[in-house]
C-alpha cells in the first residue's frame, strides 16, 4: 500500500497504534518505517510509559502532555512537561527543525540565528512539506482505548491535503471534446465521481460519490455523462462509521452516499446538465479466474440469478455468464481470495444455498493466420427454404486488441441488414472457439462478399451462414489457446532469494528484474496464472513465513503445445 501511495505521490501520516500491547516499541517501529518503506519520516508525538503503563502522548511541537484519566480515553488532561519529558522532547523538536530547515529558508534562518519559533510556523511548514510528499510526520496511541486518536484527528486536519490543497482535476468536456480542469468550486458547475455501489437492506442501492466541484441537492436532476442518462437523487445521506445522516445538499469536496441512482455504475461521473463532463474512466482489468455455481433447489435458481446481479452491480471486476456447453452459471473474478468472498457473502448475506466448483482459470482461445472462407448455408425443405452465402476473412491482432468485424462486402451482393445479422452469427460463435470452447480473442472478421435470393434469404439464413463460416475459419486458421499472463512482485528477504527463484522458475515463471529494498530484495517477473494456485502457502514454507507476494493481470500469451493438449484433454474429460 505504502509502495502504491509512492507511486500516485499521495501524501500521507504514519500512525502507531497499539502503544499499551507487550513488547510494544515505538522507536523500533519508526526505524522500521525508514529502513523498510524508505521514507523521512519525523516525529511530532513521543509515548507516556509503555505497554501497560502507557497513559498518553507528548507533543513535540507545543512542548505540552495528554495525559489520560481513565480506560475508555474520554478524559485526558493537557499538563507542563516534566524534566526528563522536556529533555526527551527538545531533543526530538530539535531533530523535526533540522529537518524542516532543510527545505524551508524561513524556519532555516531562524533557527541558525536561535530565534523562537512557534508551534504555529512549525505547523504550516510541516503541512506543506507533508503535502509535497518531502516528510511523513509520525504519532502514535492506542485506538481500541480511545488514546491519541483525538490528536490523529487534529493531524488529519493540520498536515493531510484538503480538496483545495491538490492539483485540479482534468477532465474531458463532452460539448467541444476538449481537456479542461475542474476545481474545487462550490459555486461551480457540479462534477462528481460514484466510486462505490453498495447493497442497503433499508434504503436499496447506494451510490457513494465524491463531488470535484459544485453542489447537489436532494431532489435534483443530474446528468450521468458516459451513459448520457438523466438520474434524480431522492436522497444524499453523509455515512458514518455506524449511522448515517441525510442531508439536504452536499457540495464540492464531500463524500456522500445517493439513492435513486438506477443507471449509475462505478466509475460513472455525475455533472450538471449545461456542462456535460467525463472524469477519466476507470480501468477494470478482465477478470482471470472462473468458478461453476448451481443453486441447490429451484427455490434458490431464482435468487441466485438476482443475487449475482446485485454482486455485479457493487464490483465492476466481478462478471457472471452461462456456460454454452453445460449450462452452467460461471463467475468470475480477479483471484481465489476475490471469489471466496463474493461466494461467501452469497451463502452468508443473500442465504443463497449453492454448489460450488472448483477454481478454473479463464483461458482464451485465437489464432496464428489469416484465412478466407466461403460458405454456403441453403436449406430447402419445400415452401420457403432458407439461402445465404458468406465470403468472410479471418486474421490475427495484437495482443490485447479483442475482437473486430468489419463489413466491407458491397450491399448489391449481401444487404446491411443482412450483414448485421451475420455480424451477431459471427460474435455468438466467437464465445465458444474450437479447440477447447473458450472464448475467442484478439481476431478481426471481416465480411467481404456473398450472395443472397430475393426470396429464401432471411437474417436467420444469414447469421446461420456467419456462425458456420466462422467455424470453419477457425480450424483451419491454427488455433491456440492462450493463458492469463500475471506480473508477480515478490518481497523477500536476502537469504531466500534463490530457493524462491528456482520455485518461481519450476512455475514457468520470468525473472525480469531485483530491487534494493534494505535487508529485502523486491523480485519482478511474470507467471501463468495457472502455476499460482496454491503459491502463498508454497512461498510460505520457502521463506519461512516472511516473504510476501503480490499479483496483477499483465496479458494473455500462447499456452505452451504440450500443456495446451493437457488442458484440452481435461476439458473433454479425456486422459491426459
Amino acid at each position: 500500500v505504502w509502495r502504491q501511495a509512492d507511486r500516485y505521490e499521495v501524501p500521507r501520516i504514519a500512525y502507531i497504534n497499539k502503544m499499551d500491547r507487550i513488547g510494544a516499541d515505538y522507536f523500533r517501529a519508526v526505524k522500521m518505517i525508514e529502513d523498510n518503506l524508505g521514507s523521512e519520516v519525523v516525529l511530532i508525538q513521543l509515548p507516556i510509559g509503555v505497554e501497560d503503563s502507557f497513559r498518553g502522548v507528548i507533543d513535540v511541537i507545543r512542548l505540552k502532555a495528554y495525559e489520560y484519566q481513565d480506560d475508555l480515553g474520554e478524559k485526558f488532561i493537557t499538563r507542563d512537561l516534566e524534566q526528563l519529558e522536556q529533555k526527551q522532547a527538545e531533543k526530538y523538536r530539535n531533530l523535526l527543525l533540522e529537518k524542516i530547515s532543510e527545505y524551508d529558508d524561513a524556519i532555516l534562518e531562524k533557527y541558525l540565528e536561535g530565534h523562537e519559533i512557534s508551534p504555529d510556523e512549525i505547523t504550516s511548514s510541516l503541512r506543506k512539506l507533508t503535502i509535497t510528499n518531502k516528510l511523513v510526520p509520525i504519532l502514535c496511541g492506542s485506538s481500541f482505548k480511545n488514546k491519541g486518536v483525538q490528536m490523529l484527528l487534529d493531524a488529519v486536519v493540520n498536515y493531510l491535503p484538503s480538496p483545495v490543497d491538490i492539483p485540479p482535476v482534468t477532465v474531458t468536456n463532452l460539448l467541444d471534446n476538449v481537456e479542461t480542469s475542474v476545481k474545487a468550486d462550490r459555486d461551480g458547475p457540479l462534477c462528481a465521481l460514484a466510486f462505490k455501489v453498495a447493497g442497503d437492506p433499508y434504503v436499496g442501492k447506494l451510490t457513494y460519490f465524491r463531488i470535484y466541484e459544485g453542489k447537489v441537492k436532494t431532489g435534483s436532476y443530474v446528468l450521468n455523462s458516459g451513459k448520457n442518462k438523466k438520474e434524480r437523487i431522492t436522497r444524499i445521506l453523509r455515512m458514518h462509521a455506524n449511522h448515517r445522516e441525510e442531508v439536504e445538499e452536499a457540495l464540492a469536496g464531500e463524500i456522500v452516499a445517493g439513492v435513486g441512482l438506477r443507471e449509475t455504475v462505478t466509475g460513472d461521473t455525475l455533472c450538471s446538465e449545461d456542462r456535460p463532463v467525463l472524469l477519466e474512466p476507470m480501468d477494470f482489468p478482465d477478470s482471470v479466474i472462473d468458478v461453476a455455481i448451481e443453486p441447490k433447489t429451484k427455490a434458490d435458481q431464482d435468487k441466485i440469478g438476482e443475487s449475482l446481479m446485485r454482486l455485479a452491480e457493487e464490483d465492476p471486476t466481478f462478471r457472471t455468464r452461462t456456460d454454452p456447453e453445460t449450462g452452467q452459471t460461471i463467475i468470475s473474478g480477479m483471484g481465489e481470495l476475490h471469489l471466496e468472498i463474493i461466494i461467501d457473502r452469497l451463502l452468508r448475506e443473500f442465504k443463497v444455498n449453492a454448489n460450488v466448483g472448483k477454481p478454473q482459470v479463464a483461458y482464451k482461445e485465437s489464432i496464428k493466420k489469416k484465412i478466407v472462407n466461403e460458405t454456403t448455408f441453403d436449406k430447402q425443405s419445400g415452401g420457403r427454404g432458407q439461402y445465404a452465402r458468406v465470403i468472410i476473412e479471418v486474421k490475427p491482432l495484437q495482443k490485447g486488441e479483442g475482437k473486430r468485424f468489419i463489413n466491407r462486402s458491397n450491399p448489391e451482393s449481401v444487404p446491411r441488414e443482412f450483414a448485421a445479422a451475420v455480424e451477431t452469427g459471427v460474435l455468438e460463435a466467437l464465445q465458444a472457439g474450437v479447440l477447447a470452447g473458450y472464448p475467442v480473442d484478439d481476431v478481426q472478421t471481416s465480411l467481404t462478399g456473398g450472395t443472397y435470393h430475393e426470396v429464401d434469404s432471411s437474417e436467420q439464413a444469414f447469421k446461420i451462414a456467419g456462425s458456420m463460416a466462422i467455424k470453419q475459419a477457425l480450424a483451419e486458421a491454427e488455433p491456440i489457446l492462450l493463458e492469463p499472463i500475471m506480473d508477480i512482485e515478490i518481497l523477500c528477504p536476502e537469504e531466500y532469494v534463490g530457493d524462491v527463484i528456482s520455485d518461481l522458475n519450476a512455475r514457468r515463471g520470468r525473472i525480469s528484474g531485483f530491487e534494493e529494498n534494505r535487508d529485502s530484495k523486491i523480485i519482478k517477473g511474470s507467471v501463468p496464472l495457472a502455476e499460482t494456485f496454491g503459491y502463498a502457502t508454497s512461498l510460505r514454507s520457502v521463506s519461512q513465513g516472511r516473504a510476501s507476494f503480490s499479483l496483477y493481470i499483465k496479458n494473455y500469451a500462447e499456452v505452451p503445445e504440450s500443456k495446451s493438449r493437457e488442458i484440452i484433454a481435461k476439458r473433454y474429460g479425456l486422459p491426459v
